[in-house]
């Protein structure tokens, strides 16, 4: 949002299943390339609710995930359905201050807060050996990405393509085992409960709200018209 508001902007996410794009397929796919074990140690970074939660216990289903966000009440959100589960730990904090050791670390679109160098960097003291980390990065996927591909993730800086993400993952002194998109699908199971929150949000919505509303529209609406030009690249690494 242009001038931020917090508030709103957490009236419009609470209880949402996910607050990010993302599909159940991505986990599969990100743990069969770092070829992580069934008895796994897990840490999903920035989990929000806790909506990979599920695919990331198949994955490890004899492991155990640490999942961490900043902001307590999808914690919280995340204990009513899974807090009485032992193979979870819930922790309202920052994702970059867990001790580990971790075999496999998820990051579904929260890397760019603090950047790929910082994130990795920190992560490689928290792998156990052979361990691998997955995260989402937005990127351009074309080399011409029109004003309206840009405007749609506003003044988030340094945006760029596949090869500039390997760079900055080669200079944290990682190699890429593969990457993918996130899929439209991915895309819409995000957006498609918000759309419905937002409806009901507007009914009898003050000024403030409204505008939050219109916002969010605007960014789904942007992204329907550009996803071919741009969206998130999702990476698999290991330390070198």
């Amino acid at each position: 949002m242009s001038d931020f508001d917090a508030e709103n902007f957490f009236r419009i996410h609470a209880d949402l299943p996910r607050e990010g794009p993302g599909e159940t397929a991505d986990v599969a796919w990100a743990v069969e390339v770092a070829g992580i074990g069934p008895d796994a140690r897990v840490l999903d970074a920035a989990s929000g609710p806790g909506g990979d939660l599920g695919a990331l216990l198949r994955a490890a289903p004899q492991g155990h995930v640490t999942a961490v966000d900043l902001h307590a009440p999808f914690i919280e959100a995340a204990k009513a359905r899974w807090g009485k589960d032992k193979r979870v730990t819930l922790v309202a904090g920052d994702f970059l201050a867990q001790s580990g050791p971790f075999d496999f670390i998820w990051c579904a679109g929260a890397v760019y807060f603090v950047g790929i160098e910082a994130a990795l960097t920190t992560w490689a003291q928290q792998l156990a050996p052979g361990g691998a980390i997955a995260f989402s990065e937005p990127s351009f996927f074309t080399a011409t990405p029109s004003d309206g591909a840009r405007a749609f993730w506003g003044e988030h800086e340094p945006l760029t393509d596949e090869a500039g993400i390997r760079d900055r993952i080669a200079a944290a002194g990682f190699e890429v085992l593969e990457t993918r998109k996130v899929s439209d699908i991915g895309w819409e199971s995000y957006y498609r409960p918000m759309q419905d929150r937002i409806t009901r949000l507007r009914k009898g919505a003050d000024a403030a709200l409204i505008a939050a509303l219109d916002e969010a529209e605007a960014e789904m609406n942007l992204w329907r018209a550009h996803k071919a030009e741009t969206g998130y690249l999702l990476s698999v690494v290991r330390p070198v």
